[in-house]
């Protein structure tokens, strides 16, 4: 079988590793599975003493050059546009307090205590490469503060993706030393200097180009895209599920997701995605076979499943390049080089990121695209052969799954809104210094909402098909389907006469959100000696 590099299998356990305990930070790359457990599981960290080493070794040419009657940005000038303002000793603890203050500039609602976590452990691991030129007692400090399960009050809006996720950086900064306020681990709203002080954690006071060295990095997009991955890793899986229960709920033929037709078109996505579905299908009695089949050729958001889903999945791991490749990288500016040397660059600008974060956006509207439309050929009589309209109990009396529909067609239309890209829309800061920027952090927030609204859209499909199948007993679906139908029915009832519909959809998002669909899934594939991907 075809595989992607990074790709999960969803097995008999789920695919899912056991959470990791602790998470090392060190001179080298973390892993997307490290992001997830700090971010989402609240694994512990801990620094690891290659990290510590640098970062000593670093912050010994900070010191030397602060004290050079030379002026070295970040270190005794100004910042931005007041770059060519030298700063005098006496004034540099106050430099880097002040740079802090003022561009914890945040607006809007507070992000989610994930993607703060994400964040804050992502500069950590900035710092630990020793390329930032911090002393040791900065990055210990972070770790702390994450491992006490302090999260900084983080806004909406301030990053533009470019010299780093700034608003949002500082404010995790502001926190650390003892200003703003914070969620503590039970999410009550206190003051920094309270949360810190419960922890036993010393607020920073910030020397010569530390301040700068928290808040110019790629954290927020990075972490947010990371953590899209793993989502939309699942979700096409779930996907691949859901559109093979949709043929075999209405009747449709599985000869065109044959192995050598797909080899035609060796596309890696679109290989896994129909050896998916040849899985979820095998052995099922609801399926057209060529006997008794009167349609020339299913439609197209059936027959062309494995084209447009593995196209998502192209795109997902060419996304997971540019994020591993992202999390090697030390992102500071001005950064100390392997070789001692202080040097500027221009290495924050978030455009690799936001590129990728607008390519998934546009992905994930598509795939909820296809996914609504075989959810309506459910309720049409001229399309579902042989059901009732809407899948009613009684139509006319009851609407069955005509308004889940609804809810479908208005996230997918709010999906391709979402889809439209922010990367192309540079607006010019900072006294025109910073004249181009990536808007890679609206990116990453418009991908989030647009995953979530992927989700419920394929729940709905899943939904629909499960209740199809029930329908048409004494037909009885693929074993594989019959696993997962029997797993939401634990959760929603079967048909029926119309009964209050939300709550079921809100079911059906929690089975796809939780994985718990795709887990039936995979232990029901695995038994008959396959996997799915």
């Amino acid at each position: 079988m075809w595989s992607h590099s990074g790709a999960s299998t969803f097995g008999f356990d789920g695919g899912m590793k056991a959470r990791a305990a602790r998470v090392r930070v060190g001179i080298g790359a973390l892993s997307f599975s490290d992001v997830v457990e700090v971010a989402r599981h609240d694994a512990l960290i801990e620094l690891a003493p290659d990290a510590v080493r640098a970062m000593a070794a670093s912050r010994a040419i900070v010191a030397s050059l602060a004290a050079d009657a030379r002026p070295h940005y970040g270190i005794s000038t100004g910042f931005g546009a007041l770059a060519t303002k030298q700063i005098p000793h006496a004034s540099r603890a106050q430099l880097q307090r002040s740079l802090i203050r003022s561009h914890a500039a945040g607006s809007g609602p507070e992000v989610e205590r994930e993607v703060v976590r994400a964040l804050m452990l992502l500069r950590l691991s900035t710092l630990a490469t020793g390329r930032t030129g911090v002393r040791p007692i900065v990055a210990r400090t972070y770790a702390s503060a994450l491992n006490a399960g302090i999260t900084p009050v983080v806004f909406e809006y301030g990053s533009l993706g470019c010299s780093g996720d700034l608003a949002p950086l500082a404010h995790c900064a502001l926190a650390m030393l003892g200003e703003g306020d914070v969620r503590d681990n039970s999410g009550v709203l206190v003051p920094a200097v309270e949360a810190l002080r419960e922890a036993g954690i010393q607020p920073l006071v910030l020397e010569e180009k530390e301040g700068l060295a928290l808040i110019n990095g790629t954290d927020g997009m990075l972490g947010m895209l990371v953590m899209a991955i793993g989502d939309l890793r699942s979700l096409i899986t779930t996907a691949d599920l859901a559109a093979a229960m949709s043929v075999e709920g209405l009747r449709g033929t599985d000869t065109v997701f044959a192995a050598d037709l797909q080899a035609l078109r060796p596309q890696l996505g679109q290989g896994i995605s129909a050896s998916n579905m040849r899985a979820v299908l095998a052995g099922s009695a609801m399926l057209s076979h060529p006997e008794g089949f009167t349609r020339v050729q299913d439609a197209y958001s059936l027959r062309c499943a494995p084209q447009v889903h593995g196209g998502v999945r192209d795109t997902i791991e060419h996304a997971a390049g540019v994020a591993a490749r992202e999390l090697a990288s030390a992102i500071d500016n001005p950064v100390i080089t392997l070789d001692g040397r202080v040097e500027s660059n221009g290495n924050f600008h978030g455009a690799p990121l936001g590129y990728v974060l607008d390519f998934l956006a546009i992905v994930t509207a598509d795939l909820a695209s296809i996914s609504e439309r075989r959810t309506d050929r459910f309720l049409d009589v001229s399309r579902n052969h042989g059901l009732n309209a809407f899948l009613a109990d009684d139509p006319g009396v009851d609407s069955g799954h005509m308004i889940a529909q609804y809810t479908q067609a208005g996230i997918v239309s709010e999906l391709k809104r979402l889809a439209n890209p922010a990367s192309v829309d540079s607006i010019p800061s900072s006294a025109m210094q910073e004249d181009h920027v990536s808007m890679g952090w609206s990116a990453a927030r418009k991908l989030r909402r647009a995953i979530d609204g992927a989700q419920r859209v394929i729940a709905i499909e899943i939904l629909t098909a499960a209740r199809a199948m029930d329908m048409r007993a004494p037909l009885v679906p693929s074993a594989v389907s019959a696993a997962v139908v029997a797993k939401l029915r634990e959760r929603t009832p079967g048909p029926s006469m119309d009964r209050y519909l939300a709550p079921q959809i809100a079911a059906a998002v929690a089975a796809v959100q939780d994985r718990s669909l795709l887990i039936a899934a995979g232990t029901a594939v695995h038994h008959a000696g396959g996997e799915l991907v």
